[in-house]
């Protein structure tokens, strides 16, 4: 059953008066950037409050790594002294711990990186600052990116605020539950299978992964090379807008990076698509889905035909080979990246070990859990010899024909609305003996990634498990460079629903 806040019809700006301090943190970024421009707000009063918000939570949620308190408060103090501006100034917003700051720790959630210091930035926390971002802190993921759960996390899994009984969902769990929760407005995630998608969908908020080269990669640690992505977790479409056009752009420090000109998301985000055509894949819409998913997106249809939209119904043939492909590709790139942790140039290295060969092994497998491990081990295999061709190669091809199936769909439609999950989140340990069904949980997100397409997912209403209310979200996938499309078209149905109002109770 889908439970909304509020009518199908009701027309939300859902802007806000922002001036009491106390609920600082409840408010939207677009919302406390244009209070702390205007004077009504401090970011000093800003960032305390998000501070106290983490020192009451996070011991219980675990969304952050580390934060900057002293860092975040000097910051501050430049945007109410007028010295710091920006498009983003005085906002608070978190950053997936694997993303490098020369300031605190970079440790991708991981004993092998635990005390790594970076010395460099992340061209996105590069550009990030210099909009005037306050970063409070970093958030806990899957080591390395790799898991959908957080469970896999080195020193602490994210509780999901919902339920936290609950996965928030991975790998980037921690951006999420920090914007759930009400920690951040705003928060960086990395997605190689659907790490920004599947757990803003767990955890009620939205999460935007951008076409492939979109956004600059120099500086996020490398799972999948030609897979990874950052994007924004956020409340609204609205802010996902703000902080793309903030990151988003050339940089000479990442030859994939798209020199291609960065739309004004922010300027058309409000503007409705006429006569827009939503596609519908049956692949997609499995009996094997939970029932309140395939609610979720049955109501997701009526709005968008409320809206003036048309369906459309489009072939997606290759679907089912999505997620062995991904984890051909994905552990492949994953077993290359993550040979330079070996004990010598940085990270872990082992006590007196006997010689060079057990100095690699131990620190290895003293740096690396289970699931990293187990990745490595699958994608080295894969790329051995007399086995690369049979599945690498092969995987290459089905990518391509998967690539393929999303051009020839959006000759028909301008979006594929699907769901970003077969259900709603998961308890914790219930996928953890089971590997095979915590990949198989990816099956509607990876093969945008695959594809190197955008997808966007948000709120899409409620449904009850075990005594609980737990989000649901629809997801929309568009063809490459079409995130303004894929914006309006998701802005359209916030504004028809306003399902991102609703909210976990702390």
């Amino acid at each position: 059953m889908i439970i909304g806040r509020r009518s199908l019809n009701h027309e939300s700006n859902h802007h806000e008066e922002v001036g009491n301090v106390s609920n600082l943190t409840d408010h939207n970024l677009i919302d406390l950037r244009n209070a702390i421009a205007s004077g009504k707000v401090k970011a000093a009063d800003m960032v305390a409050a998000c501070l106290s918000r983490i020192e009451g939570l996070d011991q219980e949620l675990h969304a952050f790594e580390q934060t900057f308190p002293e860092r975040a408060a000097e910051r501050a103090a430049q945007v109410d002294a007028g010295i710091l501006v920006g498009p983003l100034a005085g906002v608070p917003i978190a950053v997936k711990d694997n993303l490098c700051t020369t300031f605190g720790r970079t440790t991708c959630s991981s004993r092998m990186l635990e005390q790594y210091r970076s010395p460099f930035n992340a061209t996105v926390v590069e550009k990030l600052e210099a909009a005037g971002a306050i970063i409070v802190g970093k958030t806990v993921l899957d080591e390395y990116a790799m898991g959908s759960s957080t469970e896999n996390a080195a020193f602490g899994s994210a509780r999901n605020p919902w339920d936290t009984s609950r996965v928030p969902g991975g790998s980037s769990g921690g951006s999420a539950v920090a914007v759930s929760a009400r920690i951040t407005p705003a928060a960086l995630g990395s997605d190689t299978g659907g790490s920004i998608r599947q757990p803003a969908a767990f955890c009620g908020v939205v999460g935007l992964k951008p076409t492939y080269s979109r956004v600059s990669r120099y500086g996020l640690v490398a799972y999948g090379s030609s897979l990874d992505q950052i994007g924004p977790i956020t409340r609204t479409v609205e802010d996902a807008a703000l902080l793309l056009q903030v990151i988003s752009g050339a940089d000479a420090n990442d030859s994939t990076c798209s020199d291609a000109d960065v739309p004004g998301y922010t300027a058309s985000v409000n503007t409705p698509i006429e006569g827009a055509r939503i596609g519908i894949a049956k692949q997609y819409m499995s009996d094997a889905n939970d029932p309140a998913v395939n609610a979720a997106i049955d109501n997701a249809v009526k709005v968008f035909e409320q809206q003036g939209a048309t369906i459309v119904e489009v072939d997606l043939p290759h679907t089912e080979y999505g997620v062995p492909t991904y984890y051909i590709v994905a552990t492949a790139e994953a077993s290359s990246n993550l040979a330079r942790y070996d004990g010598v140039h940085y990270g872990h290295r082992t006590d007196q070990p006997d010689d060079l060969i057990d100095l690699y092994a131990r620190s290895r497998a003293e740096g690396f859990g289970e699931e990293v491990k187990r990745r490595i081990m699958l994608g080295t295999y894969v790329l051995s010899s007399g086995y690369y061709d049979a599945y690498y190669n092969t995987a290459l091809k089905v990518r391509r024909l998967i690539k393929n199936d999303f051009d020839a769909a959006f000759q028909h439609c301008d979006a594929i609305l699907c769901p970003p999950t077969p259900a709603p989140a998961f308890r914790f340990g219930e996928h953890t003996d089971d590997p095979l069904a915590m990949y198989l949980a990816d099956i509607y997100t990876v093969t945008a990634n695959l594809a190197g397409i955008p997808g966007i997912t948000v709120p899409g209403g409620l449904t009850e498990a075990d005594g609980k209310t737990l989000p649901i979200g629809i997801q929309l996938l568009g063809a490459h460079f079409q995130e303004e499309k894929l914006l309006r078209l998701a802005r359209m149905f916030e504004r028809a629903t306003d399902f991102h109002a609703n909210q976990p109770s702390l």
